[in-house]
C-alpha cells in the first residue's frame, strides 16, 4: 500500500479500499493445500491418543483447549474476512495445522 502524500484522503481511501478486495479475491480464488495441515493433524492426534493412553487427563485437556481454542479463533477471523462455509472451515484447519509443512 504505497501513497502519495498529497495525494486526498478520499482518493487515497479508495484506492486502499480496492487494493484490499483485490487481495481478498485472490485470496479468495486460490486453491487451499492441505497436505501440511493433515500431518499437523496427524501430529497432534497421535499426541493426545498417547496423553490419554499414559493417563494424563490434565495435559490431555490443555492440549486440547489450546488447539480448540485457537481453530476457534482461526475461524472467526476467517468469518471476519468475509470467507464463509467450506472455505472459512478449510481456512481455518490450514491455519491450525498448517504448521505441519515444516516436518
Amino acid at each position: 500500500m504505497n501513497f502519495d502524500e498529497n495525494e486526498p484522503q478520499s482518493v487515497r481511501e479508495e484506492r486502499f479500499a480496492a487494493e484490499r478486495a483485490e487481495r481478498r479475491e485472490a485470496r479468495k480464488a486460490a486453491s487451499l493445500d492441505s497436505r501440511g495441515a493433515h500431518l499437523g493433524a496427524a501430529i497432534v492426534t497421535i499426541a493426545l491418543i498417547l496423553l490419554s493412553w499414559y493417563g494424563k487427563p490434565a495435559a490431555l485437556g490443555v492440549v486440547s483447549a489450546v488447539f480448540l481454542l485457537w481453530f476457534a479463533a482461526a475461524l472467526a477471523w476467517a468469518y471476519a474476512d468475509e470467507s464463509h462455509g467450506r472455505h472459512a472451515l478449510q481456512r481455518a484447519y490450514n491455519v491450525t495445522f498448517g504448521w505441519g509443512d515444516g516436518f
